[in-house]
């Protein structure tokens, strides 16, 4: 049942959907608290959305959990960012039921390697859903991204005059998956802080005030129905 009763019957669920997970440390500070309090709560808005994400029946759910530039953060911050991260892959084992297949997106190499064998086993655990497709961005940068792809086209040896923008987006690490046609941002900042800049080429972009620890499926509901009146002309008339 639709959160809003005045949906349209013909209403478009977005096929991919990335979201900048925005606002923890400001939350936590508007309310005294430690921003590593933010940050629990936002993870646990986090599985919230995924689920009914999953429940609506979203194809595609990228999240930007960390980027390359995070660890630039205070340490004690990082590491209670990374012990969340360690907790919920160790939780992943109780939510096989809910039929999510899990991907980690970004630099893996330099993470811990308690969590780099947790991932792969999140990963593998989840690898036959037909559910939700559901990417975590760590250690995640566009730049990043698309260097490394233009490094990979290289080492393969690839004519120059036989490089198309497929070539790119096969090698970057969301190859195979749909662009996101929708791209949310929380927060109250305008920008998209190097986040899938490839792939939001023809993207719709929804902002918001809300701090994303108290992000709700309404606000959700509000951004797709909003999205819902967008005319997509993709350079067209």
């Amino acid at each position: 049942m639709p959160l809003f009763k005045k949906q349209p019957q013909n209403r478009i669920l977005p096929t991919h959907i990335a979201i900048i997970m925005d606002g923890n440390g400001r939350w936590a500070k508007k309310r005294s608290m430690p921003r590593s309090a933010g940050h629990v709560a936002g993870a646990k808005t986090f599985k919230n959305i995924a689920r009914y994400c999953n429940k609506i029946g979203l194809k595609y759910l990228t999240v930007y959990a960390f980027s390359t530039e995070n660890w630039k953060r205070p340490k004690d911050e990082v590491e209670g960012i990374m012990n969340l991260l360690r907790d919920y892959l160790k939780d992943a084992e109780n939510f096989k039921n809910e039929n999510i297949k899990v991907k980690f997106i970004g630099d893996l190499e330099p993470l811990a390697d308690d969590i780099k064998e947790l991932i792969k086993k999140d990963e593998d655990g989840s690898k036959d859903a037909t559910g939700l497709n559901l990417s975590i961005a760590i250690n995640y940068g566009g730049k990043d991204e698309i260097t490394k792809a233009v490094r990979k086209i290289v080492n393969e040896g690839i004519p120059a005059a036989e490089i198309t923008e497929q070539t790119i987006s096969d090698r970057l690490y969301t190859g195979g998956m749909p662009d996101p046609d929708f791209i949310i941002r929380p927060s109250g900042e305008y920008r998209l802080s190097n986040y899938l800049i490839w792939q939001s080429a023809y993207a719709e972009y929804w902002f918001s005030d809300v701090l994303w620890p108290d992000f709700t499926p309404k606000h959700l509901e509000k951004a797709i129905d909003d999205y819902n009146h967008r005319n997509r002309r993709f350079g067209g008339v």
